[in-house]
């Protein structure tokens, strides 16, 4: 007998009950929308907790590369935030009347970069692709949404994700900034080298979860569904116009980079 094993689920329905309970009740949707709302909020809600994944990983990976236990807590705490946002956009579903229920992320794991010149520089590849790259874009895709919806406990929830994410990327900013100016002229090749196939993954990634069949509506605004064409363009102009100055600054051919990300 063949026996198929049951995908994976991410349940945050207990957690994300009382956080709707306690500072949601106002929440509401029209039939039209509700649909397209609880949808949105769900994949977050997924997407926002299997990140807390990628956090512990690279928290493990500094430990072992001998990191300061005071970076590598700061690093773990990332890793509770990233739980915590996936309860609170569970808790948007549940007070749109869905579920925080849903097949949990399912995704390869932080990579550990054999190639790599030193495990240094394995570290800074996973710190440049998550906070520099990912977090930074999210920075300016939550901050724009915020700022295009009315004030309200939506909104006062979004600025507490979109908080904690600027956080996240400040990190890695902060690390690249620190620790690359000691690279060697060999590890920063390297380091330059894997950029282009960072920034195709990145843009893989955000064109799968920016669809242009998703329009604005009346009253999305206020749901947090916004415009897939007008986040796409958000997202370009964040990569040209603050990643890869900020990482040229840094000395890493980041424009070549991404001009030859196809290439990767």
């Amino acid at each position: 007998m063949n026996v198929v094993s049951a995908s994976p689920r991410l349940d945050l329905r207990a957690c994300a009950r009382m956080v709707a309970q306690a500072e949601l009740t106002s929440v509401t949707a029209s039939e039209e929308l509700t649909p397209a709302a609880i949808g949105t909020w769900r994949g977050r809600m997924v997407n926002e907790h299997g990140s807390a994944r990628v956090f512990d990983a690279l928290a493990d990976q500094m430990a072992r590369a001998g990191f300061t236990e005071e970076r590598i807590s700061t690093v773990r705490a990332f890793a509770d935030e990233e739980r915590r946002h996936g309860i609170l956009c569970g808790a948007v579903v549940e007070a749109l009347g869905g579920e925080a229920l849903a097949p949990a992320l399912t995704s390869d794991e932080l990579p550990e970069h054999e190639d790599a010149t030193s495990p240094l520089e394995a570290i800074l590849r996973n710190a440049a692709s998550i906070g520099c790259l990912s977090e930074t874009v999210a920075v300016a895709l939550i901050g724009a949404e915020r700022l295009d919806m009315p004030e309200g406990p939506l909104r006062e929830l979004l600025t507490r994700i979109w908080a904690d994410e600027v956080g996240h990327a400040r990190f890695a900013w902060r690390l690249l900034g620190e620790e690359v100016p000691n690279l060697s002229d060999e590890a920063k090749r390297s380091l330059g080298e894997y950029l282009a196939a960072a920034f195709a993954h990145l843009e893989d990634h955000e064109i799968a979860h920016l669809p242009l069949t998703s329009v604005s509506r009346p009253g999305g605004d206020a749901l947090g569904l916004c415009s897939g064409a007008d986040a796409r363009a958000l997202f370009y102009d964040t990569v040209t116009k603050v990643i890869i100055p900020g990482l040229e600054a840094l000395g890493l051919p980041a424009r070549d980079a991404w001009e030859s990300r196809r290439a990767a």
